[in-house]
């Protein structure tokens, strides 16, 4: 099950920017608001939409100063111990195991080839994150075990491809641990070594180290700009040291201390063809670079609808920038089909990009034309879901029910209709009966509303076998803790990085509060520590 840390113990607001509104609304109205928009085959369309949600004559108010109710303490485990970590554990502990038999002489071939051990583990990372790959994987699991196969399987199936992140760092750390063995290794045999080799393997453990350093979630996400540089360039500038280096290595001959540049003799090297893996993956995703023209619809000073050609499937996500090769930012993708004439996104304002799309609206954007999947883009194995949002995780979550009616769309927010404009209001009411749609506006219904009773019988009513949760940090986490205690299968968004320190806000309980139960605190106090030394 996806899951993400612990709620912060520190205050937070409820709702982003963009769920806040900007119309104030008298409680227990009932509105019907006409709405305009661009339709593809007519030039306008009135649309006549009434909220379909019973209003409460009174907002639920929580009593002041009452505990939430605690989770249990294996939830919270279930929780933390994600199908990422699993995976990481699983590939770390494995090459660690590894690691210490070559150290220790108990495993010649490692020994021998310790390079080839460092780049296959590199080049299984690099392979996890590449968009294509990850997209014939999403391809192969929904075409062939779309609904027919049992629910658990369905279930372990989304799961690891949403965590296929933990694969991708276990290879990465456990790569950079066989490269730092094979230079020691070098430097312990440095007699017989060329000191070219010896420069090389240096140089390149040294960027292959900041490489993964720069992705640590501090890093990624309050210096996301010294992140993307340090993460991608330096990155770039290893892979080129690292086919120095392998190809100095191979040319080597530590027995007759020659070299042999035969171009026939290095081929037949395992590293090389590693090192000739992992190029390819990184540039395939960047022959799909292009610039593309955009139009970009202002709302709210909250929210930029951008609107591009070409419809999509759903379940999909985009990387946009202003830029060629920097500043990448990735927003959920909507749109009615395939044979829809546009696609669309929402940014909200949080940043200095999303904030320039609003102040300094571009007219083209750089984009990879091939996106990449989504957790949503496995709704198709299921044969009914909920899909459950709040603010402008509408983005992400629309396109799901848009294009299937077997799915039933939850939208949490505030002033939907005020922040988000025309469009977003006009997609949903044109495609999304009353029958599966609740919409809450916590402005018009003077307050958010009981999550976990709504999402309750709208999954039961509906029979549904999983829920996506698509919500802000603290949302994100108090629905998976419901759904956990609930028996519900739930899949939420991945936060594997907060604005704060882990040490003050990854956890559900304070690890210091010596009030709080034991598991929970050594959980909270072991999760943060892995979030520095891990990079989860």
């Amino acid at each position: 099950m996806s899951t993400q840390p612990a709620r912060p113990d520190v205050a937070a607001p409820a709702y982003d920017e963009a769920e806040k509104g900007t119309l104030e609304t008298e409680k227990g109205q009932t509105t019907v608001v006409t709405l305009e928009y661009k339709d593809e085959k007519k030039d306008l369309t009135a649309v006549t939409a009434k909220e379909v949600v019973p209003a409460p004559s009174k907002a639920p108010v929580k009593p002041a100063g009452k505990k939430k109710k605690q989770v249990s303490k294996w939830i919270l485990w279930k929780i933390w111990f994600n199908t990422y970590r699993k995976l990481f554990t699983f590939v770390f502990t494995i090459n660690m195991i590894g690691i210490g038999l070559a150290a220790s002489g108990h495993w010649p071939y490692a020994v021998k080839y310790n390079g080839a051990m460092a780049l296959g583990n590199l080049n299984f990372a690099i392979l996890m994150r590449n968009e294509i790959f990850g997209r014939l994987l999403y391809l192969f699991v929904n075409t062939f075990f779309a609904k027919w196969a049992p629910l658990w399987w369905r279930l372990g199936c989304t799961s690891v491809l949403q965590h296929l992140g933990g694969i991708h760092s276990g290879c990465a750390l456990s790569g950079v641990c066989w490269l730092i063995l094979k230079v020691v290794n070098n430097f312990r045999n440095h007699a017989a070594m060329h000191d070219s080799i010896l420069v090389l393997g240096t140089v390149t453990n040294l960027a292959v180290i900041i490489s993964a350093l720069s992705a640590f979630p501090w890093v990624r996400n309050t210096h996301h700009n010294v992140f993307e540089r340090h993460h991608r360039f330096v990155g770039w500038i290893g892979l080129i040291f690292t086919w120095v280096f392998t190809i100095l290595g191979d040319s080597y001959n530590l027995e007759t201390r020659t070299w042999d540049l035969s171009g026939r003799h290095i081929v037949r090297q395992q590293d090389f063809w590693y090192a000739m893996g992992m190029t390819v993956f990184i540039l395939l995703p960047w022959i799909c670079v292009r610039e593309v023209p955009i139009d970009i619809e202002l709302p709210s000073p909250k929210v930029a609808i951008v609107r591009f050609k070409r419809g999509m499937q759903q379940g999909l996500l985009g990387r946009i920038s202003r830029s060629s090769i920097m500043e990448y930012h990735a927003f959920g993708i909507i749109s009615e089909g395939t044979h829809a004439k546009y696609h669309y996104m929402i940014c909200g304002v949080q940043g200095d990009f999303t904030r320039s799309l609003v102040n300094d609206p571009p007219r083209t954007l750089w984009t990879r034309e091939l996106k990449f999947a989504g957790v949503s883009n496995t709704s198709t194995l299921y044969k009914r879901g909920v899909r459950i949002c709040t603010g402008t995780g509408i983005g992400a979550a629309l396109s799901t029910c848009l294009q299937s009616p077997n799915w039933f769309l939850i939208w949490i927010g505030s002033d939907q209709e005020k922040t988000f404009g025309p469009t977003i209001s006009g997609l949903i009411h044109r495609h999304i009966g009353p029958e599966r749609l609740l919409l809450w506006d916590s402005k018009l219904r003077g307050g958010r509303p009981d999550t976990m009773k709504i999402l309750k019988e709208s999954f039961y009513g509906w029979n549904a076998e999983v829920v996506f949760i698509t919500s802000n940090y603290i949302g994100n986490a108090e629905i998976m803790e419901g759904c956990g205690e609930a028996g519900i299968p739930a899949f939420g968004t991945l936060w594997d990085f907060v604005s704060a320190s882990p040490f003050r806000r990854a956890r559900a309980w304070d690890w210091t509060d010596t009030d709080a139960p034991l598991c929970p605190r050594l959980c909270s106090a072991v999760n943060a520590a892995l979030l520095y030394i891990l990079y989860f």
